[in-house]
């Protein structure tokens, strides 16, 4: 797990100082060592900040080249597959000098060619540069796990593992003025968007390739999510999901550094600690968060799956006073702004204060196997569909925030559907915010695609597609990764194990969503080690309790009339006025602050006319 950054620039007369400002931007991702490696004759340089997991010796350095340094490489992820590979390779005659994956990538490559992204079981996000052919790769790994942004234009490509690298080389980099709309949509800013103008994300499961000389680019596929009903027998199903998650869980334990889990007393984190502990008998290594607050605590579950397996556990509690005094550092570790991650932020830092460098985290269950309420709600979507539109402009006058997310559906795309599950603040009130044309926010989502989306995909493969795409892609993953390291942790998710995830796709939609009980196939696959307690009970998610905390007038003021408003009617979630917060003081050129201007108060005055006017 590390941060790469990259320039090519003929034109630059400081390239190589240009990118060591990327590369250290991003210190706390990789706080064990730095490289950079300098091409003056193409105008290219690669940078490189490491977090040792795997061969912790300096072999592991990058940048790396092969013996005849044709091959240049900086990579971020983890290959877990990279043993089975290295002797596949060591077959066909290769020679390897270090222990790391990294060698494995760059003599795979040169087996392959780009033929090998597919081959990769793992999470990655990697630049290699072929000096012999001009051309410089950026991969991304099949479930856009490791971030990778760039930028490309007839002059110069950027790329960087994070949004605060393009911040700190040019300090007025241009903001995408409709970031703001998207973020009150969504929550969190969907791919491709993101904060700074014509700064993209790699797209998952691709490459691209560029011409060093020309920047020529030409893009493609190697992995795309598929889904089939193939598998149709319960019990072949079973075996299917008991097989592959096992192997996944064995292949993400593979480290030379501490590694642990993450134990939230849920189903997920539950069963990979039972299954983690068939693999690590003696150090398994679990962590997990209490609140003061007993509403919110899940010590109880905790404790259960602790005396099962015997971890060498610790629990950490956190209070509103620790919440409200990291609270700068929460702000400043956002890469991008989201109205989730405080959770994993904390979990991160006492990862890190335990000493441990990596832990396993239960991301992707839910999306896979039908774990939301979004599933249930499915059907829904097909029964107010057909209705007339008026019906949907009237959703905006309701009262409640569930009814009047139906507006989302005057929309006839994935996009309405999926706002419908999860949005935010309704186009009219995203409108309202931002003293905007509701026409014109109306339009926005239309610019994100979605690849690979079949129109026949039945209700639950849909809404498994699209909280992937969406929500575990834009929110989840984006918190994750940029959470976990800015505290230098590496958090894994065997959930999204590429062979896990294809098998959960071929199982039949009933198989897998046709029970009133959300993540049936997954309960009743490892049903003999699952306690009862943890799978029989209704579900409420890893929570903060954040609308308690947030109550607190000496910390937003008590002339602030919208928090008021949330509170006394009931009428606006916490997580709302968090995504408001982020939407108006989220700085492109300074460290964000939860200070307000006179202009967020105007957007406030507006929003809550037209809430009154209901």
């Amino acid at each position: 797990m590390c941060r790469i950054a990259g320039i090519i620039d003929k034109s630059s007369q400081q390239l190589e100082e240009d990118a060591i400002t990327m590369r250290d931007a991003m210190h706390r991702g990789g706080p064990d060592s730095c490289g950079i490696y300098h091409d003056a004759d193409a105008g290219l340089v690669l940078g490189f900040r490491r977090l040792s997991i795997i061969d912790l010796s300096n072999a592991g350095n990058q940048p790396m080249q092969d013996e005849k340094e044709n091959i240049v490489l900086v990579f971020n992820g983890e290959i877990y597959n990279y043993q089975s590979l290295r002797e596949e390779l060591t077959g066909f005659g290769y020679h390897f000098a270090t222990l790391t994956d990294t060698e494995v990538i760059i003599k795979a490559y040169q087996c392959w060619g780009t033929g090998c992204f597919s081959r990769f079981r793992g999470m990655f996000a990697l630049a290699l540069y072929d000096k012999q052919k001009g051309e410089i790769i950026l991969a991304r790994d099949h479930a856009g796990i490791k971030p990778l942004y760039y930028y490309c234009d007839d002059e110069c490509l950027y790329f960087a593992s994070e949004i605060r690298a393009f911040k700190a080389l040019k300090n007025k980099w241009k903001e995408n003025e409709n970031w703001k709309a998207y973020l009150l949509l969504f929550g969190f800013l969907p791919e491709p968007v993101t904060t700074l103008k014509d700064v993209l994300p790699l797209e998952r499961g691709s490459f691209k390739i560029f011409d060093v000389h020309t920047l020529q680019q030409r893009k493609a596929y190697y992995y795309r999510q598929r889904f089939t009903e193939d598998v149709t027998n319960f019990e072949t199903a079973k075996d299917l999901i008991r097989s592959t998650l096992q192997k996944a869980v064995e292949r993400h334990l593979i480290a030379d550094a501490p590694l642990g889990l993450f134990l939230s007393g849920g189903i997920d984190s539950s069963l990979l600690t039972l299954l983690a502990k068939s693999y690590k008998k003696d150090q398994l290594f679990t962590l997990s968060i209490d609140f003061d607050e007993s509403d919110f605590s899940e010590k109880k579950y905790q404790d259960i799956i602790v005396k099962q397996c015997g971890s060498i556990h610790q629990s950490f509690t956190v209070t509103r006073k620790m919440f409200f005094d990291d609270l700068p550092d929460i702000l400043e570790a956002m890469d991008q702004p989201g109205a989730d991650g405080i959770n994993t932020y904390f979990i991160s830092k006492y990862a890190k204060r335990s000493g441990l460098k990596a832990v396993l985290s239960g991301v992707g269950a839910d999306e896979l196997l039908g774990g939301y309420a979004s599933f249930k709600r499915a059907a829904i979507v097909n029964w107010v569909r057909p209705l007339p539109g008026s019906f949907f402009n009237l959703a905006d006058l309701f009262t409640g925030d569930s009814y009047r997310k139906i507006s989302f559906l005057k929309r006839k795309d994935a996009i309405g559907e999926y706002l419908f599950y999860r949005g935010y603040f309704s186009q009219a009130e995203t409108a309202a915010l931002l003293n905007a044309d509701e026409q014109e926010i109306n339009r926005l989502p239309g610019l994100i695609p979605l690849p690979g989306l079949v129109p026949g995909l039945s209700k639950g493969n849909r809404v498994s597609y699209l909280e992937s795409n969406l929500y575990m892609q834009g929110q989840l993953l984006k918190d994750t990764d940029m959470m976990g390291m800015w505290h230098g942790v590496e958090i894994r998710v065997p959930f999204l194990d590429q062979d896990f995830a294809d098998a959960v796709h071929q199982v039949s939609s009933l198989l897998k969503f046709g029970h009133k009980q959300a993540k049936y196939l997954l309960i009743e696959s490892f049903k003999n080690i699952l306690p009862r307690e943890i799978w029989d009970r209704q579900k409420s998610g890893f929570v903060f309790p954040f609308a308690h905390w947030m109550k607190d007038d000496s910390i937003f003021g008590s002339e602030n009339k919208l928090l008021n408003y949330n509170f006394k009617t009931g009428r606006l979630k916490w997580s709302r006025y968090w995504a408001y917060l982020l939407s108006q003081q989220f700085d492109k050129n300074t460290k964000p602050s939860l200070l307000r201007t006179q202009e967020s108060f105007r957007c406030e005055a507006s929003f809550l006319r037209m809430q009154e006017s209901y």
